[in-house]
């Protein structure tokens, strides 16, 4: 289990100095002690930036650093000023969100009405549903009391709307039976939801010898200077103060005059004033009554310690944490006989009624003159503090969270038990159609029917071509990428087929505003990206996505390379289509596989793997007498009883067309008169495909290239072979359609075992070896020339497994099963929340709507993303351009561009205008790099938890500018290195010095 602990209840002003407070520390320091194997993160609130290292140092001994994740709300956002309702709300979504983000089994709140005065932030069922919440109560007082606590009507407006969002948690942690009842009996909270947790008091509360020199410190400074009865905790209507200072007045004169009043707690000037009028209408002496003020947590300690009676004689509590403190220090203690009270002091005659002055008096009187009973209240006060500790409490947390995340898994296995949905879901489907020259249209067209039983589909297409796909003509509404942008919100499933080819150019910018599955027919995608720059479609293009995707040294090889062919090879610049898709489809592990090696590992169930579909037709067995095979070889031109071998599809370097040519001239089907070798398909324009035509012609016409093809005379091709070859170099991530066809016409096929193909079963192809010999592939060739049993056997392999594993219906099935769980995933991402938002858009001013986006961009970084190391150029920046070159720490600068750490993005920054941020400083890199700098665009530095900001020297790491933008961006878990002047110098500056510079910083 992952369970998230909101720590604004140690953060906020109102909670961090006050009993909340260390509730909230000394609690979640227990949990995260008894955590075992679950797994515990904490969060903090940015805004309260001071509490965030000390927090961070609380725990430095018991959790990794990166178990501690800060967020930030848009501010100012308190309740209390009504101007700030709907960036408050706003906040709201994004703090679950943010939650929700982390992946959590449960989230915990350690304090749920804050936020009234200050930019605390917490919420229930503002965004996201399905994650069991609990929540740490502590009381329901000004509930209970609204005519004393909730006359001021925004803050009855606040307390009302946190009750809410309190209705809404599925578990209550309440801090006392006392308190968890009121639950029950004023909110209609189930029972089997309350779950009394209680508290503790910390380990310094305990007995220590008060010496007299101590005694005299506390005369000194407070004015004891007799034996006193001590209240501490806080001046409130319900603290019954006043009734504890009539009650000592009623005191009979001679044990009165013995004694002292000590109220321990900090006052108003008019709190102070109002109660000394109290005591002297009650008959005391300015020196009875002493009122302490504020007090460290030494003297409290001191004070606990050397007082004869402790009363605490309030009318309602949630628990009472200085009754326990005081019973902990084994100092006699008495107190009121309601709410939570009787069951922390846990002794009947140390009760009384808190509305009853001569009662409180009595009973004061008892402790403060009957030895014997004073003492039986010391003996329990020892024995009743240790049925309190951490440990417990701790431990009742661990067991109501997991009981409450399996009720809640037990509910939800019930909710989303498989039902026929009320109506289908409306699909917006873009991906070619057939009449273009795409596979990918192809399997469109086989997947469309089978998947319209799950969903309505309007198909979303940007091609030339006319649709020649019959179903889709009959049965789903085509429409332009522009009627898509104007009507989105119509659909609730959105599904983009990328390729990397023109007919995917549109689906980039789409899928960035409206967030959908996606299913990655080719992993590298450079090819289209690389021509909509080139072309002039999106100027800068490429540049922009190798600098995000791969970093510096790629973008200087896109603008030095001889040949740009070899970039486009080199890099995927797939990293859009990751960060922006709320899921992946892959048709092989291979595709994953590379996706794990460019962008590391995903989130679970981001990334699918489901089988490319084909449709199984009712080819012929392959036994030479079938009238479709007759009737194909005489439309081809192929004899009888000739051996055909055809390898399918465009020829192209990586199919390996000339490894292929080279073993069949070098085998002994090249001298056989009734062997030919045809490729099926178009021939690669470029000097391969001219090297391949003119060896075809010099070896006379047994071989051949078709060009392309239509679907009948590719059905015909597969009809009339007796074998085929599918063969692969330098994968793009991409699966073999062709395999299936041969698969499906029962040809047996030989591959080799690259990217993909390698996962095919050996029972069902000839597996060669990635790297294979050509007498390996001769082999081959010749067993199947020589082996009818053999091509039959793996004919009717791969037939069967197509079957079995490739059926469309099958595929849609799963197609379905992976649409629905990765919607249901983004019910707590970043693009769904992104959907709620518009919402609140026309109620927003700008001021706000600029707060929220800033509080998105910081809370929600990219992914995947490289960590970044921000290099402080600032210095560079005034230079020209050559002798910011020759400069050292250029010379640094560009060595860091080009040889990052792996994993590491290098941006290049400077302070900006205002000297309060910074902003990148990439037409400077461009300077460095020797590159050409028109596609390089300069903006705001965005940095998050793991990035790092590099200093050249140590003048500019001393600099206002630089101090405050450090201060901001530690909170986030940027940490900063300064580089020392004596570390870049002309003398050291050599790559093998710059590389241990980037080992210390490491």
């Amino acid at each position: 289990m992952r369970l998230i602990i909101d720590m604004q209840g140690a953060q906020s002003s109102g909670s961090r100095h006050r009993g909340i407070g260390r509730y909230t520390l000394a609690l979640t320091k227990e949990i995260v002690r008894q955590r075992a194997d679950h797994e515990v993160l904490l969060v903090l609130n940015g805004a309260f930036s001071d509490t965030i290292e000390p927090l961070k140092a609380e725990f430095s001994d018991l959790l990794p650093a990166d178990a501690i994740h800060v967020w930030s709300p848009a501010v100012p956002c308190s309740a209390v000023d009504p101007a700030h309702d709907q960036r408050r709300i706003a906040t709201e979504i994004i703090y679950e969100a943010f939650l929700a983000s982390l992946r959590p089994s449960a989230v915990l709140v350690t304090s749920l009405f804050e936020g009234l005065i200050d930019d605390a932030v917490t919420s229930i069922g503002q965004f996201e549903t399905t994650i069991p919440k609990a929540v740490v109560l502590y009381d329901l007082i000004p509930l209970i009391y609204k005519d004393i606590y909730l006359s001021n009507p925004p803050v009855s407006r606040w307390y009302h709307r946190k009750l809410d969002h309190l209705r809404r948690a599925d578990m209550l942690l309440s801090i006392s039976a006392s308190s968890g009842r009121e639950a029950v009996d004023h909110l209609g909270f189930p029972t089997e939801q309350v779950v009394n947790i209680s508290t503790a008091c910390n380990a310094e509360f305990k007995p220590v010898r008060v010496t007299n020199a101590r005694r005299k410190t506390l005369e000194t400074t407070y004015g004891l200077d007799k034996p006193y009865v001590m209240y501490t905790g806080g001046i409130d209507h319900r603290k019954n103060i006043e009734g504890l200072i009539r009650a000592f007045g009623l005191l009979p004169k001679a044990v009165r005059d013995r004694h002292q009043l000590a109220i321990v707690c900090a006052a108003h000037e008019a709190d102070q004033q109002r109660l000394e009028g109290i005591a002297r209408d009650a008959g005391l002496s300015d020196k009875q009554l002493v009122m302490t003020g504020f007090v460290p947590e030494d003297d409290l300690l001191s004070l606990y310690n050397a007082c004869t009676l402790f009363v605490f004689p309030s009318w309602h509590e949630g628990f009472g944490l200085p009754a326990l403190e005081a019973m902990a220090c084994g100092r006699p203690t008495i107190g009121a006989n309601t709410s939570s009270l009787p069951e922390v002091i846990g002794l009947d005659k140390a009760m009384f009624d808190p509305r009853d002055d001569h009662a409180i008096s009595a009973l004061m009187k008892k402790g403060l003159a009957d030895d014997p009973f004073r003492k039986m209240l010391t003996r329990h006060a020892t024995k009743q503090a240790r049925k309190f500790s951490w440990e417990q409490s701790a431990q009742a947390a661990w067991q109501a969270v997991e009981q409450m995340v399996a009720r809640c898994e037990q509910s939800a296995t019930r909710t989303h038990a498989p039902q026929p949905p009320a109506r289908r879901p409306k699909l917006a489907y873009l991906s070619p159609l057939p009449g273009a020259r795409s596979g990918i249209a192809d399997y469109s067209a086989e997947l469309l029917p089978e998947l319209s039983r799950h969903y309505d589909i309007d198909v979303i297409v940007c091609q030339d071509e006319p649709s020649s796909d019959t179903w889709v003509s009959a049965n789903a509404p085509l429409r332009n990428a522009e009627w898509f942008r104007r009507n989105y919100h119509a659909f609730d499933r959105v599904m983009y087929h990328f390729g990397n080819s023109h007919f995917h150019s549109h689906m980039f910018d789409l899928l960035h505003d409206i967030p959908g599955i996606v299913v990655l027919h080719d992993f590298f995608l450079s090819g289209i990206v690389a021509h909509l720059d080139l072309t002039g479609a999106q100027p800068g293009l490429w540049g922009k996505t190798l600098l995000t995707d791969h970093g510096w040294r790629a973008v200087q090889e896109r603008f030095q390379a001889s040949d740009s062919a070899n970039v486009v090879w080199a890099y995927p610049c797939n990293g859009d289509v990751f960060r922006d898709a709320l899921g992946v489809v892959f048709h092989s592990r291979h595709g994953i596989d590379l996706a794990k090696t460019w962008h590391g590992d995903p989130a679970t169930g981001e990334w699918s793997h489901l089988p490319l579909l084909r449709r199984a037709k009712s080819f012929p067995p392959d036994d030479g007498k079938s009238r479709l095979r007759r009737q194909a070889r005489e439309a081809l031109g192929i004899g009888a009883n000739d051996f055909l071998v055809c390898a399918f599809g465009h020829l192209a370097r990586t199919k390996l067309n000339d490894r292929l040519l080279d073993a069949w001239l070098n085998s002994e089907l090249a001298r056989q008169p009734d062997c030919q070798l045809v490729f099926v398909g178009q021939n690669e324009g470029g000097p391969f495909g001219e090297r391949i035509a003119r060896r075809i012609e010099r070896a006379g016409g047994r071989i051949r290239i078709t060009g392309f093809v239509d679907q009948a005379d590719y059905e015909r091709w597969l009809f009339a072979a007796d074998a085929a070859t599918q063969l692969r170099t330098k994968s793009r991530g991409e699966t073999s359609a062709a395999v299936l066809d041969c698969w499906n016409a029962g040809l047996a096929t030989i591959v080799n075992a690259h990217g993909a193909l390698a996962e095919l079963p050996d029972d069902c192809v000839i597996k060669l070896p990635d790297e294979f010999s050509d007498d390996e592939l001769i082999g081959a060739l010749e067993r199947l020339h020589r082996d009818a049993k053999l091509r039959k056997t793996l004919g009717q392999s791969g037939r069967a497994r197509l079957l079995a594993h490739h059926d469309p219906r099958k595929c849609a099935d799963a197609y379905a099963t992976v649409i629905e769980a990765s919607y249901n995933k983004a019910q707590g991402s970043l693009p769904s929340l992104l959907e709620r938002l518009p919402a609140l858009a026309p109620q927003l001013a700008p001021v706000d709507a600029v707060a929220i986006a800033q509080s998105i961009s910081r809370n929600f970084p990219p992914k995947p993303r490289r960590q970044q190391w921000l290099v402080d150029c600032s210095a560079l920046a005034e230079m020209d351009a050559s002798p910011a070159q020759a400069d050292p720490r250029g010379a640094f600068v560009r060595h860091l561009l080009l040889s990052p750490p792996p994993g590491v993005h290098v941006e290049p920054v400077v302070v900006n205008s205002a000297s309060t941020g910074l902003v990148t400083a990439r037409k400077l890199a461009c300077y460095l790099l020797d590159i050409v700098d028109d596609w390089a665009e300069d903006g705001e530095v965005e940095a998050w938890n793991g990035d790092q900001l590099i200093l050249l020297d140590k003048a500019s790491d001393q600099t206002a500018a630089i101090l405050l933008i450090k201060a901001k961006m530690q909170i986030h878990g940027v940490f900063a290195f300064c580089i020392g002047d004596e570390l870049l110098t002309t003398k050291r500056s050599n790559p093998k010095h710059f590389e241990n510079i980037i080992q210390m910083i490491n």
